[in-house]
């Protein structure tokens, strides 16, 4: 499970004074935090692979804030956004949510209440990439499967017994006993209820 302290408040404000006032902030909780004047210097240098958030400024020159959202959502970088916004932003913000920013704030705003927000921001991150480490592990786990194993799985999880199996599949019960065996082995599935959970995380059992 990834660590929260290994997470990083992504900050991108084209004022140099309010990303030193929000530097300060994030280092005064303990937070990791990585500052950027300009959507196109965090594009640069982010990587996916980054666990966090982005505290975003919604209006700035060159590449909006909007537009670094879409950008992302393109290269499907899905980092929770809290946008930063003004009082004439509200078609904006709606925008912005629309197209999945995790939430907003607008100036001038309470310090508690931002971090409430990155807080939040940070678990579901982790929260997301824990789930996508679960599906990577599954993935791994069913293609150690031979193609028999998967097939006698597949009937498995529709609850077709290994008669049934046999009968179906042209093979003996007894073989398909082992497959069974096998399956649940592979898998590391405690019990057919689990395998079944297995299988419809990966949409195999829909």
């Amino acid at each position: 499970m990834t660590d929260a302290t290994q997470q990083t408040v992504f900050i991108v404000d084209d004022e140099v004074a309010i990303l030193d006032s929000l530097r300060m902030l994030m280092v005064s909780e303990n937070l990791h935090v990585e500052t950027f004047t300009s959507a196109q210097a965090f594009i640069n240098s982010y990587t996916p692979d980054q666990s966090g958030c982005l505290l975003l400024d919604i209006r700035m020159p060159v590449m909006s804030g909007l537009e670094l959202q879409q950008h992302l959502n393109r290269q499907q970088y899905f980092l929770p956004i809290i946008f930063i916004t003004g009082h004439g932003d509200v078609p904006m913000v709606v925008n912005a949510i629309k197209n999945g920013a995790e939430d907003f704030i607008q100036k001038p705003f309470k310090d508690n209440e931002l971090l409430k927000k990155i807080e939040l921001a940070l678990k579901k991150d982790r929260q997301q990439r824990d789930k996508e480490e679960n599906i990577s592990q599954l993935q791994k786990c069913f293609h150690s499967l031979t193609p028999r194993e998967r097939e006698v799985m597949e009937k498995m999880i529709i609850g077709d017994a290994s008669k049934v199996i046999a009968y179906k599949i042209g093979i003996s019960q007894r073989t398909v006993d082992i497959h069974r065996a096998h399956v649940m082995k592979k898998t590391q599935a405690k019990s057919l209820a689990e395998l079944v959970t297995m299988a419809t995380k990966l949409k195999l059992a829909e």
